[in-house]
């Protein structure tokens, strides 16, 4: 049983998203918050899998939300993000606090169901397009090289580079599969190698350290 606890300032999008997701016999949503600091407290109290969290939110808004709930826990809980719209300047932010991707709060019942599975197994929930969109739009002037840098990114080899451009390219692991001409679970295991010598929790930080690094610029393919 996936376990959600949702967070959002409007009865009426709480109540909403409660029957959509409790139609699912593996969704149970275990709590509700009305703010930021009302979600850390929940996600503390009841450990859910998934957090379902509005950015916009009174006295907490679910970015502070985010960075706290993550930091206090054992990684268990994921943070799924919702906005009202896609060009949200606070999506960025949220990626960066760990957040496992965004959702829009017209999103269809299906993909909302989707979302919330594909995030509590440990993957990230943006479509690659759309990774590639929201960090072109929100990281025009991406970081020079610097302190910042991940310790490890020195030690990736060369075919671990290529593959981690290629994620920030918004390619899924078949389609850079083809391109390498190496097979699929050849690059599970590259992507798997990146995420632990960085430190990543999911393909939209390895998106984000790539723009961050300048391995990858807005703009290109």
């Amino acid at each position: 049983m996936i376990t959600v606890l949702i967070a959002d300032d409007q009865a009426l999008v709480r109540d909403g998203f409660r029957s959509l997701l409790e139609r699912e016999d593996d969704l149970e949503v275990v709590g509700e918050a009305t703010d930021g600091f009302e979600a850390v407290a929940e996600a503390e109290r009841l450990s859910p899998d998934v957090v379902l969290m509005d950015i916009r939110m009174p006295r907490m808004d679910g970015v502070q939300a985010t960075r706290r709930i993550l930091a206090a826990g054992s990684g268990a809980t994921k943070v799924l993000m919702l906005t009202t719209f896609d060009g949200d300047s606070h999506v960025y932010d949220a990626m960066r606090a760990g957040a496992a991707g965004f959702l829009l709060k017209d999103v269809h019942r299906q993909d909302l169901v989707n979302a919330v599975r594909v995030v509590a197994a440990g993957d990230a929930l943006l479509a690659p397009s759309l990774t590639r969109r929201l960090i072109e739009q929100f990281c025009q002037q991406p970081p020079p090289l610097g302190p910042g840098i991940p310790d490890g990114l020195a030690d990736l080899t060369e075919r671990e580079v290529t593959v981690l451009a290629c994620i920030a390219g918004g390619r899924s692991n078949a389609e850079i599969a083809h391109e390498l001409f190496l097979s699929e679970s050849t690059i599970k295991s590259h992507v798997g190698h990146i995420f632990a010598k960085l430190n990543l929790r999911d393909r939209v930080q390895a998106v984000i350290v790539a723009y961050e690094v300048g391995l990858v610029r807005p703009g290109t393919s």
